[in-house]
């Protein structure tokens, strides 16, 4: 992100009174270059909804369409809930649906759920119980109304977090009062690949082929340079209606390769904002046909990877004499480098390699407008003696609450030694 701004003031989504008249999301947001790819394919279209279907002449296309664009609003209160969770690798994500009695406003208002933990790789077949605990609530852009998506975590019969749950780790570390006191603000900017289906091979670029070299693709327009802007598009738009704190989107480095930005978000918030985002692009990417990849290397050679860029700011970073207590937070992160970077995402290696717009995984640096860095430092920043800090080491396929909570951990509740810390100012020349 370009800066950082102040937060908007709607911390958490509230439902209005205008959400059952507002579209879900529209049938035209995506290309038919991404329909070219599968010419067995028909597609039938309405206002608000698309559905793919093999060659159909009985009309039943038709049929289903109107029946998913059906709004049930004038005949019950009944609302669909879609309670959203993180699967037993970490990233994957799972969802389903229940009907709630009446509208809510809030997570506290729903109910605990509960799912078969044997088949998500998070529970053995002799005590397969999760339970789901309702965190935050997003608008439905797929179904509209006041149906909703519910980002939870999961836990134990007995109330414990089971280990794939690393929300409750950083929500008590952004509770903790000291944490709370610097009002930690994060802008998250997460890069990811669109690969064509059943070839794990890039949008746009010829099978078992390359485009050509890097150069003319990032943030670029045109048939030849930009491949899945109109999904990009529609995620955008899709996270807006939801009421996900969306505050861009651009074209990558690499053909393929797009990135939308979340935030300024307030400590958790970081988190269930990006996951949410997540999932969103991976139902838009199942409309249209198209494989999500957060992977952090997706294709090998002289191309960029996919990284999770985190923006990172206290109240005392952004107050007159920020820049001390960036260079102090600066500090303290390179004597936990080795700490972050394991937290930092499956695969990682392949992408810190020192090129491509990284810093090597194994030396830590700092620059000011340096993207070679593990850490970036604005040139406003520098020049008006405060604002914020940019992690540049997260991977595309990161834990948002891992790396937020880390980033408040080190920097606010973390304290070296003095040994420590006035060795490893000479090592990286900071004076602090």
């Amino acid at each position: 992100m370009a800066q950082i701004l102040a937060p908007s003031a709607q911390w958490q989504m509230r439902m209005t009174k205008s959400s059952t008249d507002a579209s879900p999301l529209t049938s035209k947001m995506w290309s038919s270059v991404v329909l070219k790819q599968n010419k067995r394919l028909a597609v039938k279209s309405s206002a608000k909804f698309r559905v793919f279907a093999l060659q159909s002449d009985n009309g039943t296309v038709n049929r289903v369409e109107q029946l998913l664009n059906l709004d049930v609003t004038p005949y019950t209160d009944k609302i669909i809930a879609e309670y959203i969770w993180i699967g037993g690798t970490g990233i994957d994500m799972r969802s389903k649906s229940r009907t709630i009695s009446k509208p809510v406003k809030d997570a506290s208002e729903l109910p605990k759920w509960n799912y078969d933990g044997s088949s998500t790789g998070q529970a053995p077949g002799e005590d397969s119980e999760v339970i789901l605990y309702p965190q935050a609530i997003f608008k439905d852009p797929f179904r509209g109304g006041n149906n909703i998506l519910v980002i939870c975590d999961a836990y134990t019969p007995a109330g414990e977090p089971i280990p794939t749950n690393k929300r409750h780790k950083a929500a008590q570390i952004f509770s903790d009062p000291k944490v709370a006191a610097q009002v930690p603000w994060f802008g998250i900017e997460q890069e990811y690949t669109l690969l064509q289906p059943n070839v794990n091979w890039p949008l746009g670029w010829p099978v078992g082929g390359y485009p050509g070299p890097q150069g003319p693709y990032y943030c670029g327009a045109g048939a030849e340079k930009s491949f899945g802007r109109d999904i990009s598009d529609a995620h955008y738009k899709a996270c807006l209606y939801a009421g996900i704190n969306i505050s861009g989107t651009n074209g990558e480095v690499m053909p393929g390769q797009w990135e939308f930005q979340v935030g300024p978000s307030v400590g958790i918030e970081g988190g269930d904002h990006i996951w949410c985002a997540r999932y969103l692009l991976e139902r838009i990417t199942e409309q249209a046909g198209v494989v999500l990849s957060l992977d952090p290397k997706p294709i090998e050679g002289d191309w960029n990877g996919a990284g999770c860029h985190t923006n990172y700011s206290t109240l005392s970073m952004r107050e007159e004499g920020g820049f001390e207590v960036i260079k102090k937070a600066i500090l303290n992160l390179s004597l936990r480098h080795k700490e972050h970077i394991s937290a930092y995402g499956e695969g990682n290696e392949r992408r810190l390699t020192g090129k491509h717009e990284t810093a090597s995984i194994d030396q830590f640096s700092w620059g000011v407008a340096n993207r070679g860095c593990s850490i970036r430092v604005g040139r406003d920043t520098e020049k008006e003696g405060k604002g914020y800090l940019e992690d540049r080491r997260p991977a595309s396929n990161m834990d948002p609450y891992v790396v937020t909570g880390l980033l408040a951990e080190t920097t606010i509740l973390w304290e070296p030694t003095l040994e420590a810390e006035a060795l490893a100012a000479q090592k990286i020349s900071l004076k602090v």
